[in-house]
């Protein structure tokens, strides 16, 4: 009798992407690309291409705890990311949500609260929601370096900065923080700070010259989450996110007439 293998699984809970190159669409691709057979639950619906975002749409709370429950009511997740959850009201219902799972079941969250380039996605009122709800329960929690100055209340321009704010966001409650250097300049801009509570870790890594970067903050995240539902450790899982973000940045793809996604099927092509 052939016996059939069993997968791991991870979850997402974020947007939708219409254009294919971040949010679930690229979590579902990253958890993939990892051999973790990828769940989600969609929070918002947005039309957007390379170019822009040209119009959001938020389900009701209600039917994101839905899906969520849907699927951890039958399938074992090993591990859960959490992405763009845009409002108050999702991320309340969401945190709640998450609390059902086994302790064992590992959050990663990226807080999708600024973009790389400063702008603030989401109010006030669904940060402090953020910080208050969510972030206790991430493994690892993945700020930018404006999400990283918001949290900690800190001005991030080197790396040390960039330590200091990972030493003060872990005092919010996530298990460890991994304070990514994408805004900030030359080196750094592929450097990020891992803190744990006692051991401070610097990660560097090649920096791709493209403007192609769509993508890349769901992508890692999403990647930690696969390792993670791979049983690896999390200072591991960052390491091997990290490096395949950095491989999905040398094959990013041209495409549409802006900032085209990291391109993800680079085990596909031959060397």
């Amino acid at each position: 009798m052939t016996m059939t293998p069993t997968w791991p699984a991870a979850l997402t809970v974020a947007g939708s992407d219409s254009g294919g190159g971040a949010g679930i669409q690229a979590d579902l691709r990253t958890f993939a690309f990892h051999l973790v057979h990828g769940t989600s639950a969609l929070t918002c619906v947005t039309a957007q291409n390379t170019v822009g975002v040209m119009r959001v749409d938020a389900l009701p709370p209600e039917a994101v705890v839905a899906q969520i429950e849907a699927v951890t009511s039958d399938i074992a997740v090993q591990a859960v990311k959490t992405g763009m959850l845009l409002n108050q009201e999702i991320i309340q219902a969401v945190a709640l949500a998450l609390k059902a799972l086994p302790d064992t079941t590992p959050v990663v969250v990226d807080p999708v609260m600024v973009s790389r380039t400063g702008a603030q996605l989401i109010d006030d009122d669904a940060i402090a929601t953020l910080t208050r709800h969510l972030i206790p329960q991430a493994r690892v929690l993945t700020p930018n370096r404006y999400e990283a100055q918001l949290l900690s209340g800190l001005a991030i321009t080197t790396l040390a900065d960039m330590e200091a704010a990972a030493r003060q966001i872990y005092q919010l409650g996530p298990q460890a923080v991994l304070v990514k250097g994408g805004g900030m300049m030359d080196a750094l801009r592929s450097t990020d700070v891992w803190f744990d509570g006692s051991e401070v870790v610097i990660l560097e890594a090649e920096v791709v010259e493209t403007k192609h970067t769509h993508g890349t903050g769901c992508t890692l995240s999403a990647a930690i989450a696969a390792n993670l539902a791979l049983g690896k450790d999390p200072l591991t899982a960052v390491k091997d996110a990290k490096n395949y973000v950095t491989n999905a940045l040398k094959h990013a793809l041209a495409i549409g007439k802006g900032q085209g996604p990291v391109g993800h099927f680079f085990p596909l092509i031959s060397q």
